[in-house]
């Protein structure tokens, strides 16, 4: 049988429509890599004691008790079986009307039938309503029935329309008798690594005798869906070795001298070597592509500052792109305050070999937009910082040389590459920053194809930050968080309150990437116009209360910003435009609400703007969630940790790690059928290894046909795109 033949001809038109809607399955290929979702074997698929309502089951039972009655009204028939289970458990099932037929005449006394259906009550009775059955066929023999017991049973992802059984069906129907599938993989790279042909493993994947064969198979087509995506990411590593980009090395008294003898602090051990690493990057003449991780609070400000001083003493322009406005004003004051007269080219005061520092966002009035639109294009303004509207097409730069990129996970790849596009003739080096990787990214580092350097010494000065969850069924503990802001306020300090969305009119939160999903009817989540009376009116009453929220316009986001900067409000009421960037070190208490419905990304941001000081920071997770749920471990997890990776990979094992070779983030629809990258991180290392190794020697695998073909089937033209961009 050949993969690629039409699914249609392979199991009919009617089955292959079904396959082709749910899953878009088109040859045969695409219906053996729809993998079991999982294995059981007879009387461990669901124990008949422990059903809950509308829960869909499938169990394996047999007749113990038949009985067809006729009705005098609609559906005038109905056909009751009750079947036992291997613990001797009980269940009913019922059929209605033309439903009876088959059931009778197959679920004979006695028959064993593996049965699917949503569990519902009757008469203070459980049972399944016309539930989807298939008979198991009598076995002949001691032998057979033992096999039968131990034999792992594939359980597949299924549709109301096509049950596991039929989609199994379907695949034996197309694995048949003999199957022989040509193996694209080098018989030493084979025997190498002890792994079985493809033919074996799609045979051993779908049709196991036994736990050593299913683990074999599981091996093999692992090993596949690693080397072929290390296959992609060497032949891109080996193409960005032949693409340009103008070398930046550091300039002997320049402006990152003179910006380091005047730094007030001594920068750690770790942003030195950080910085050492990335000078080595920006000398080259082949575009950096660099992951910056470090805490909250670990200095990657400074850090990607004196790249951007490196870049324009080498004569180009640095862009740092911010997800937000507010953001972008903070970084382009602060850039600005701590360069000093380094900023000032030009002006009266400016040293003698400053530059400009340019803001751009799109809410600027059209006159600062043009003289900062100027100043880009011109090459007077050597760091540009902006929003998105640094992505727009009538930007231009005299030579952009680095692309900083702040909290990575909240652009999307399309919108970073089109600033890529702004270099002609040859690539930027691309800085990318975040405290907390986005699973995607986690995904791309753990198969190595960014270079990554961490930052985790905090800066002297710096205050941990102690974290606790504030359940709702202790109310004395969120009576005593309230009491803490006021203690803390009465000391001096302030504090930020943050809620899931706005209120009025927004009737859900708004979705960022790594946001947890409300629960199906839950209450709203809580919103800043609602909790603001509250905190007037009796939890906060006479302290200084301001709002911050996105629906405010940027001037008034800046004033309000400005206000609690200058110790002029006490609580900031905030939803998460707060996010990251924001700054004020007298702030000592993050109390976020519903804490349950941020992912753990925004809830490691959102920490990170307390303990900016010298001050302890203080954050507190509220939550209503009932302590065994698995909301509450994410926050006890989040609540126990301050590292930025080890959380990361929380993320990522609890939300998969998304499509690497596509846009979708969450993992759903991977391109990783079997593969996860936290439990096969070894696998990945050797074939990543194998995969470099066969590249250099073969980039374009003219020797490998078979490879060059199962890649270009992997990776369509929007894929390859996608990868070139990310």
């Amino acid at each position: 049988m050949n993969l690629s033949a039409d699914l249609r001809r392979a199991v009919g038109d009617k089955t292959a429509k079904i396959l082709t809607a749910k899953w878009e399955m088109r040859t045969v290929g695409d219906l053996l890599r729809h993998y079991p979702r999982r294995y059981v074997r007879h009387g461990e698929l669901t124990d008949l004691a422990s059903l809950a309502e509308g829960e869909d089951v499938t169990i394996v039972g047999r007749v113990v008790r038949r009985e067809l009655r006729k009705l005098q009204r609609k559906p005038y028939q109905v056909f009751e079986v009750t079947v036992q289970d291997a613990t001797g458990n009980t269940l009913n099932l019922s059929f209605f009307g033309t439903g009876v037929y088959r059931a009778d005449k197959e679920l004979q006394q006695g028959t064993l039938a593996m049965i699917a259906g949503r569990v519902g009550h009757y008469r203070g009775k459980v049972q399944l309503n016309h539930p989807d059955f298939e008979v198991i066929p009598a076995l002949a023999s001691a032998e057979t029935v033992e096999e039968y017991a131990t034999k792992p049973i594939p359980l597949y992802p299924a549709t109301k329309e096509l049950a596991s059984w039929k989609i199994k069906s379907a695949i034996d129907l197309v694995l048949g008798p003999g199957l022989e599938v040509p193996d694209p993989m080098p018989p030493e790279l084979l025997a190498r690594h002890r792994l079985i042909s493809l033919t074996d493993a799609l045979e051993r994947i779908h049709r196991p005798r036994d736990d050593d064969e299913l683990n074999s198979a599981r091996r093999r087509l692992k090993w596949d869906e690693a080397f072929y995506v290390q296959l992609a990411l060497a032949q891109r590593r080996h193409a960005a070795a032949a693409l340009p980009a103008a070398p930046r090395p550091p300039r002997p008294g320049g402006l990152l001298e003179v910006f380091d003898a005047s730094l007030p602090f001594t920068l750690t051990e770790g942003q030195r070597a950080v910085g050492e690493e990335i000078s080595a990057d920006l000398a080259g003449s082949h575009p950096m592509h660099r992951l910056l991780q470090g805490d909250v609070g670990a200095g990657k400000t400074i850090v990607a500052l004196r790249a951007m001083l490196q870049v324009v003493d080498g004569g180009g322009q640095a862009a740092l792109l911010a997800p937000t406005e507010v953001l972008a004003q903070q970084h382009h004051r602060s850039i600005t305050a701590l360069l000093g007269p380094l900023a000032e080219a030009g002006r009266l005061g400016g040293a003698e070999h400053a530059t400009r520092v340019a803001l751009l966002t799109g809410s600027q009035g059209a006159k600062a937009k043009r003289a900062a639109l100027l100043e880009a294009a011109s090459g007077e303004a050597g760091i540009v910082v902006g929003t998105h509207a640094l992505i727009q097409e009538h930007v231009q730069f005299a030579d952009l040389g680095l692309i900083v990129v702040d909290e990575q996970h909240r652009f999307g790849v399309e919108q970073r590459d089109a600033l890529r596009e702004k270099v002609a003739g040859g690539r930027p080096h691309v800085l990318v920053m975040t405290a907390t990787p986005i699973p995607r990214t986690v995904a791309m580092t753990v198969f190595g194809d960014l270079d990554t350097s961490v930052l985790r010494q905090l800066p002297a000065g710096r205050s941990p930050i102690a974290t606790h969850v504030v359940p709702a069924e202790k109310p004395a503990y969120l009576k005593r968080a309230w009491e803490r802001i006021r203690e803390e306020v009465e000391q001096g300090r302030q504090a930020y309150i943050v809620c899931p969305r706005i209120g009025e009119e927004d009737a859900s939160p708004a979705a960022h990437p790594g946001e947890a999903a409300p629960q199906e009817g839950a209450r709203p989540p809580l919103a800043v116009l609602d909790l603001l009376p509250m905190l007037e009116g009796e939890l906060l009453a006479g302290l200084r209360i301001g709002v911050l929220h996105g629906r405010l316009h940027p001037d008034e986001k800046d004033a309000v910003m400005r206000r609690f900067a200058a110790g002029e409000l006490d609580v900031l009421l905030a939803t998460t435009v707060i996010e990251v960037g924001v700054d004020v070190p007298n702030a000592t208490v993050m109390m976020i609400m519903d804490a349950d419905r941020f992912g753990v990304s925004q809830l490691h941001q959102l920490r990170g703007r307390v303990g900016r000081g010298s001050l302890p920071g203080l954050c507190l997770l509220v939550t209503d969630t009932p302590p065994e749920s698995g909301s509450r471990e994410r926050l006890d997890a989040v609540a126990a940790t301050t590292d930025g990776f080890e959380l990361s990979r929380l993320d990522l094992e609890q939300r998969r790690e998304g499509d690497i070779l596509g846009a979708a983030q969450s993992g759903r629809r991977s391109t990783l059928r079997l593969l996860t990258l936290l439990r096969d991180e070894r696998l990945i290392a050797r074939a990543r290894e194998e995969a470099a190794a066969l590249v250099a020697a073969d980039p374009e695998l003219a020797a490998h046909p078979g490879l060059a073909e199962g890649l270009a089937e992997l990776l369509d033209e929007d894929r390859v795109e996608y990868l070139e961009k990310a």
